[in-house]
């Protein structure tokens, strides 16, 4: 009998080549890394690349049902992975002329034969709904011509997030090579010959599910805080061990098991202050638990402060951010509305800062109230500016070291690191005053639910699952149309299509109606109907305007930004 699982390591040169055609089946999930995945892949291998000159990089594992010599692949685990990495080598390749650029593309596509009549063939074939587009636009190194189309009229969610993925690590090949193709080269060299993906082959559909189950599951194994846990626990004193154990436990239910975990990386993040490079309970141990001991006048005293004074205050802290649910006889309101706007940005990174906050300062309710609305605000220039989860850690470690260097910090005394430096307040500015709907969709969905809270003074707060982005001026104008008159500028039309003044919140169910419609329509469509009423602020503004001109426009952007600056003090 053949073999039912085989397993090996192999670069991507050996990945991308003949020995493997992938298949992804149309009962998988879609594609659905997101930006932030695709960014933090990039940063880590670039990272990498920079830090280390002889070792691997592991790039994870992927399971494939596929017979022994036969490169015929179903995916059955990895199709994330192997999708995003497509589309960073057709970032690369764009760049490059000549030989290089097919060598790249030679790890999209393999070539065909015109003796034998073969013709050519993508290496990685998604689900038959998002195949074609793959094909057309990433895999023939169409990236100009994708990033044209507005992603909001894509076929399907994958189509976004394809479109999102080219445009980002488009952005990051561009900015961290400059034209640099020697380097760039470099890089790629990298990619494929240090860059390893380790590769489970079994032959058939229920075997590829054992082996995926047993790689993924997660019901009865050990997590990172549970082996801490058998290391503490075991340091308290006898008579005491039963009580702390089930303090541990308590704190494990209120959080949740895969919230608790949250907690150990957020602490191992708050003390190590950088981006971790080994397993969470090495790095745990040796950032927090270490200090801890080395402090104590012995293990047993030191396992007890481990839990009493970081373990379980940090975790009340983490529940209290989480939920917004901080309680305080005043200013509570102030701090839970702040905590709530950072939970809807689209990264977990302001949670160490706002975890070490609340457990030293949680009682003086207005130092707290005062702290996460600047904390808000510097996660929202974060996320505005598009810094890359690199910068986003470095900036928020900047605030943990003050924190550290001033605990007696206070309302008289306040720490000066989570204000935005001049140059942040003039570049946050500068990027809100620019395309807005450009950006990724959660940045203008932050961007637009943000200002128009703002607009109503914080009176409204509204679900985002029943929110989309409607331009008012459409993207496409017809010359015969009432918009051509108003807007006989083209240029002009273009630069103030994307930008904030000209975009309003709808809900979901009266986008479809808009349309490209004429300004009298489309205030029809807003405003009358049913509820009569239009949900947001910024969206009932336009009912006060009779046209809607260039100058209207601007004069809009111009009251919108002041706005801006007035609320988050630019």
């Amino acid at each position: 009998m053949g073999k039912m699982i085989t397993g090996a390591e192999y670069p991507l040169s050996k990945i991308f080549s003949s020995d493997f055609e992938y298949h992804i089946p149309q009962y998988q999930r879609p594609y659905a890394w997101t930006e932030e995945e695709a960014g933090i892949l990039f940063d880590d291998l670039f990272e990498f690349f920079t830090d280390e000159e002889d070792d691997n990089y592991f790039l994870g594992s992927a399971v494939l049902i596929k017979q022994e010599g036969e490169p015929l692949s179903e995916v059955i685990d990895g199709q994330q992975r192997l999708t995003t990495l497509t589309i960073l080598l057709a970032a690369i390749a764009e760049v490059f002329s000549g030989d290089m650029r097919e060598a790249c593309k030679g790890y999209l596509v393999e070539k065909g034969n015109v003796i034998q009549g073969l013709a050519p063939k993508p290496r990685l074939m998604l689900r038959e709904t998002d195949r074609g587009f793959f094909e057309e636009y990433v895999q023939s190194l169409r990236i100009d011509e994708l990033l044209k189309l507005d992603p909001a009229q894509l076929g399907s969610e994958s189509q976004q997030r394809i479109w999102e993925n080219c445009k980002v690590l488009r952005e990051r090949v561009q900015a961290t090579f400059s034209g640099d193709e020697t380097k760039l080269a470099a890089f790629a060299n990298f990619l494929v010959t240090r860059c390893y993906l380790v590769v489970v082959s079994t032959p058939n559909q229920p075997s590829a599910y054992r082996v995926f189950s047993v790689m993924n599951s997660r019901g009865l194994d050990l997590l990172p805080t549970d082996i801490i846990k058998a290391d503490v626990i075991a340091k308290v004193p006898a008579a005491e061990r039963d009580a702390y154990a089930k303090r541990w436990e308590e704190l494990e239910g209120l959080a949740g098991r895969d919230g608790f975990e949250d907690v150990f990386a957020h602490a191992r993040m708050a003390f190590a202050k950088r981006k971790p490079k080994r397993a969470l309970n090495e790095e745990f141990k040796q950032f927090v638990i270490g200090p801890v001991f080395d402090a104590a006048p012995d293990e047993a005293t030191a396992a007890k402060m481990l839990v009493d004074e970081i373990i379980d205050p940090l975790t009340i802290a983490y529940i209290t951010a989480k939920s917004s649910s901080y309680e305080a006889l005043s200013n509570a309101d102030d701090v839970n509305r702040s905590l709530t706007w950072l939970n809807r940005i689209n990264n977990s990174d302001w949670l160490p800062p706002a975890m070490m906050f609340l457990m030293r300062h949680s009682s003086d309710s207005a130092y707290v109230a005062w702290f996460m609305r600047k904390l808000e605000r510097l996660a929202a220039y974060l996320l505005v500016t598009s810094k890359g989860v690199n910068k986003r850690i470095a900036r928020f470690a900047e605030v943990l070291e003050e924190m550290d260097a001033k605990p007696d910090t206070s309302r008289s005394d306040v720490l000066q690191s989570v204000e935005l430096t001049p140059a942040e307040r003039r570049e946050f500015a500068e990027a809100l005053d620019d395309e807005i709907y450009t950006k990724a969709a959660a940045v203008r969905k932050y961007v637009i639910l943000r200002l128009d809270s703002f607009v109503s003074d914080g009176a409204a707060f509204y679900e985002p699952s029943v929110f989309t982005v409607e331009h008012v001026l459409p993207q496409t104008v017809s010359s015969k149309s009432a918009w051509a008159k108003a807007w006989p500028d083209v240029a002009e039309r273009t630069f103030w299509t994307n930008r904030i003044a000209n975009l309003v919140p709808l809900n979901r169910r009266r986008n479809s109606a808009a349309q490209n419609y004429d300004f009298p329509v489309k205030l029809e469509k807003y405003f009358k109907g049913k509820s009569n009423a239009s949900s947001y602020a910024l969206t009932t503004q336009v009912l006060a305007e009779r046209s809607w001109t260039p100058k209207v426009v601007a004069r809009r952007q111009d009251d919108l930004m002041n706005t801006f600056k007035r609320n988050w003090e630019l």
